[in-house]
């Protein structure tokens, strides 16, 4: 046979043996990885896209040949598998001298907005964590195999047609620099979500080292909460480690990798991490199979907390979300206690006679439950109230919160300041924060740059355009995941289609609608529960759809809430704002926001003079280059008003 397999690419092999084989060595090539990767043979209207795809090269890479000789040595890949991530595959991958295409095949006659994006994130996440491709200049082709005559550069992208595609491969240069088998054998480590890192932490695999998230603190974190726990136990003192970090920073995979090298060489728990979090302990559990590492905060310290005297075995206690603690009030409505959950927990470290370590992880701007206003604050009282002296470790911008701390030592391998979430883009949070303060200027700013980084952010007002655009660009991609959020507060959306009321929510099997496969009636992906703020804090999907309430919306220039205010909230607009804090820092390659236009006032616009792109609907006029895109288009005409 004259076709190579391997498992992660369907055929490879140089142009010249490519144009001598048969049409039917390749399909049963392609058929062959396909039962691979996935376990199911190619659907027919997949065979079928696959010769077209033959047809097309087989008729435009003899006329390559002709002008252009050294073309002959380049290489073909296609269907290479990006590794990690199931179902993620450019269609084809011409590697030519010094760089290399990416040619992304769709049988239409128009291009569409998601299969722009797909492409987009194929030349982002090669660039990224792909090893190979350092100095590796790409060049994306979406290749509309219906259209004739087009040659258009935008986005960039470029959209072509069959008949342009040799006169686009004819490039030229007297250096090579890119040798095919070592690049299609180079390591390419993606960025794991939580959930997926935590099966890793948890199965003794490493993590994979990713080039450009070296640099983004979560090792160092981690080595110096080990130095300070070795010194809290061969000291026998009592030490409280605080780490900060914007949404999406890897804190929660800060405590996870602590208690993993902590416990794993010992069958006595020493190490156990705790969130007040019910949905993310669900999921956490769910996916590690396993109840012993990570646990409910609240049933912690009911069974150890309040006037409990005995002590639990764990001498490292990893507290998620630490600012967001319950104060006095809310401990004495719940468990009949009234002292805060930090003097609960210094009071269980009070009763240890050896060392125990407390580890908080701080988050920012998400207090979005009762009780959980007064901050870092209590943490600094309830020392004060404490029977021991506590030696506090944290980053330098808040050490002076902590004046009753029998010594503050700084360290800034405890303050995580870029996104894992966001696929490295670390203005999203910034982008986030302007908008909800109202400077639709400086988040316009922002945008710019967290568009060129391969973060997408839409606005439309068409729910079903939202839906098809992350099905279409994830279609077959087993592990990504998509689904609708929203606030548990937004009486509108229930008319949408979005049902977000309390039975509904009752419904909701939290661990599964973030784990199971897309199949799944109870998966994200099958849109058939939203989860709200409360079900999605700490956790992320790849791209959300955020569908926005009628509790808050911007209207006579400012932001404004509405509904019942919360029963003893202390702040009820703020807690409003960090609702949908939460909400827009869920996203890992984007989000798109749906703005119903009942009850939410200006809030389309607001979002557009921030950067937002509206993605149309089917009515938008067929306009390629810098206007509109059609079927689900772009409108960067805004851009100039």
């Amino acid at each position: 046979m004259s076709y190579i397999f391997v498992d992660k690419l369907g055929w490879k092999g140089p142009v010249q043996k490519y144009v001598k084989i048969t049409i039917s060595e390749f399909i049963e090539s392609l058929k062959n990885h396909n039962l691979n990767c996935v376990n199911l043979n190619p659907s027919f209207l997949q065979i079928k896209a696959w010769e077209n795809e033959f047809r097309i090269l087989q008729n435009q890479l003899p006329i390559l040949l002709s002008v252009n000789e050294k073309a002959a040595d380049w290489y073909l890949v296609f269907e290479y598998e990006l590794p990690r991530e199931r179902g993620r595959r450019p269609d084809i991958l011409v590697i030519a001298d010094d760089r290399i295409f990416i040619i992304e095949c769709k049988d239409m006659k128009k291009p569409e907005q998601q299969h722009i994006d797909q492409l987009k994130a194929y030349v982002r996440d090669l660039s990224n964590y792909h090893s190979g491709s350092i100095h590796v200049k790409f060049e994306p082709l979406l290749l509309m195999t219906l259209m004739e005559n087009t040659n258009e550069r935008t986005q960039e992208i470029t959209i072509i047609s069959p008949d342009k595609l040799n006169q686009i491969l004819n490039v030229t240069t007297d250096t090579k620099t890119i040798d095919a088998e070592e690049w299609i054998n180079s390591r390419y480590a993606p960025l794991p979500s939580l959930i997926a890192a935590a099966k890793m932490i948890f199965e003794n695999e490493p993590l994979p080292s990713i080039r450009k998230a070296e640099s983004l603190g979560v090792n160092n974190a981690v080595e110096g909460l080990l130095k300070i726990a070795d010194a809290t136990l061969s000291n026998g003192e009592k030490h409280l480690a605080l780490v900060t970090g914007v949404p999406g920073s890897g804190k929660t995979l800060v405590g996870l990798q602590l208690v993993y090298k902590i416990q794993k060489d010992d069958e006595t728990p020493l190490a156990v991490f705790l969130s007040g979090n019910g949905p993310l302990v669900s999921v956490l559990q769910h996916t590690l199979k396993s109840r012993v590492f990570v646990q409910d905060v609240h049933g912690f310290l009911k069974e150890y907390g309040g006037n409990n005297t005995h002590t639990p075995n764990e001498k490292i206690i990893i507290f998620d979300e630490a600012q967001r603690a319950w104060d006095s009030d809310r401990v004495k409505e719940k468990r009949g206690v009234g002292i805060s959950e930090p003097l609960d927990f210094l009071n269980i470290g009070n009763r240890r006679p050896e060392g125990t370590l407390m580890v908080g992880l701080i988050g920012e701007g998400q207090e979005i439950h009762l009780g959980e206003e007064s901050g870092l604050k209590q943490w600094n009282d309830a020392i004060a109230q404490s029977n021991s002296k506590w030696i506090v470790h944290c980053p330098e911008k808040i050490a002076e919160t902590f004046t009753n701390a029998d010594k503050v030592i700084e360290d800034e391998s405890l303050n995580l300041t870029a996104t894992l979430r966001s696929h490295l883009v670390e203005d999203v949070d910034k982008w986030v924060e302007a908008v909800l303060t109202g400077d639709f200027k400086l988040a316009r700013d922002y945008s710019i740059n967290i568009e060129q980084e391969g973060f997408n952010i839409y606005v439309t007002q068409d729910l079903d355009v939202a839906k098809r655009y992350v099905k279409e660009r994830y279609n077959s991609c087993e592990d990504k995941r998509f689904g609708i959020i929203c606030s548990s507060k937004a009486k509108n959306l229930n008319q949408c289609g979005v049902k977000n009321d309390f039975y509904s929510m009752q419904r909701l099997l939290i661990g599964p609608w973030f784990n199971d496969t897309p199949d799944s009636s109870q998966s994200c992906c099958s849109f058939n529960l939203p989860t709200t703020e409360f079900q999605c804090q700490g956790l992320e999907l790849d791209l959300p759809i955020i569908c926005w309430g009628d509790d808050f919306f911007f209207k006579e220039g400012e932001w404004q809430k509405k509904g019942r205010v919360r029963f003893k909230s202390k702040d009820p607009f703020q807690v409003t704002l960090n609702c949908y804090r939460v909400l827009l820092t869920r996203g890992r390659d984007g989000m798109v926001i749906y703005i119903p236009e009942e009850g939410t006032y200006d809030t389309f616009d607001a979002l557009v003079k921030a950067g937002a792109k509206i993605l149309y609907g089917f009515q938008t006029p067929d306009i390629l280059g810098e206007q509109i895109i059609s079927v689900l288009a772009l409108d960067v005409k805004r851009n100039n008003t």
